[in-house]
């Protein structure tokens, strides 16, 4: 892996003086929009802009002093961009956000009023795109998916902008993806993601990745309802596998889960001495601000993520001490 020098400028931008990517994420839409109208008992069509936005930029400006980057999108996070802290880069979505619910393939779309070109105008230090993935789906569909990310990269690079791939695996006939049986296909799924994003021809820069297990099954874990899928020894292998067939930085998403579960995840990367360079992080420290704002509005809101929050985000860079520079894969540390 090379990187130009106005990638690497970039790079720098979202990482610490560690080489470590300890970033936090704010780019929900629909699911935020949807917690938002639960919490306050209205519809989600009367969830208004200026909720969106003002719910973004009190994350933004409450934890981005603590973290190396944030990551938003353009509809309702350019408010939260300009908000954040001096110390913070800045990286934006280009997808649409979800996907039909009769659509199998979960096939990516765009923004329809954006371009990589736009991004970089907005003052972005990385381009995000979030793919649902699977090596299991028919040929003829990953097909599409890898000349869409394909184009994607080639987009990134004419414009000298770093290029974050998020993928997300699902099951290819529509089963549950928390259920025990996806749980033990899923080191899999992980697996065979990063080994296909990794290969040149996508021109990613770093690889936003889901952990190769879900803790929930895990014998003895914080997160364990009482099936296995794996033990405790499984599931460091797990994350070892994974990371070995990767051969650009890779970072873990949080997924969704609570704060402590995020954290026990990070707790098995390091156990694994997996060489994974951060995180980006979401819901694992702002997740329980949605139903507070709901309920009492945005002052209460910056109440909780001032104590709450802060405290959320900071156990996350404690627990990222371990991580590896990107710098390392870049072959330029």
């Amino acid at each position: 892996m090379s990187l130009s020098p106005g990638k690497l400028q970039h790079m720098n931008a979202l990482s610490n003086s560690a080489g470590v990517i300890a970033a936090a994420a704010m780019d929900q839409r629909g699911s935020l929009k949807k917690g938002i109208a639960s919490a306050k008992g209205i519809s989600q069509d009367q969830v208004t802009d200026q909720m969106m936005e003002e719910f973004k930029v009190a994350v933004s400006r409450i934890l981005t002093p603590y973290a190396s980057a944030i990551l938003l999108d353009p509809e309702w996070g350019l408010p939260a961009a300009k908000a954040r802290a001096g110390n913070a880069g800045l990286l934006l979505a280009y997808e649409e956000t979800g996907y039909e619910a009769t659509d199998k393939h979960r096939m990516p779309d765009l923004l329809p009023h954006l371009s990589v070109k736009r991004i970089v105008e907005m003052g972005a230090d990385a381009v995000k795109i979030l793919l649902y993935y699977t090596p299991y789906t028919p040929a003829d569909v990953n097909d599409i998916k890898h000349a869409f990310i394909e184009r994607i990269g080639a987009e990134c690079e004419a414009f000298d902008i770093p290029f974050f791939l998020e993928f997300v695996g699902y099951d290819e006939n529509g089963a549950d993806e928390k259920a025990l049986e996806y749980a033990k296909k899923k080191p899999s799924v992980v697996k065979g993601a990063m080994e296909e994003f990794s290969k040149p021809q996508y021109k990613v820069d770093v690889l936003k990745v889901e952990v190769p297990i879900n803790p929930a099954f895990v014998e003895g874990s914080r997160a364990f309802k009482g099936t296995a899928a794996y033990t405790r020894a499984e599931a460091l292998d797990l994350f070892r596998e994974c990371a070995s067939v990767a051969t650009k930085p890779f970072i873990y998403l949080s997924a969704g889960v609570t704060n402590e579960i995020f954290i026990e995840n990070l707790e098995f990367a390091a156990e694994s001495n997996t060489d994974y360079s951060g995180v980006l992080c979401g819901r694992a420290t702002w997740l329980d601000g949605v139903k507070i704002y709901g309920e009492k509005g945005v002052g209460a809101l910056e109440d909780w993520l001032s104590v709450q929050g802060v405290k959320n985000i900071q156990a996350v860079n404690d627990a990222v001490k371990d991580a590896k520079s990107w710098k390392l894969k870049a072959g330029i540390a």
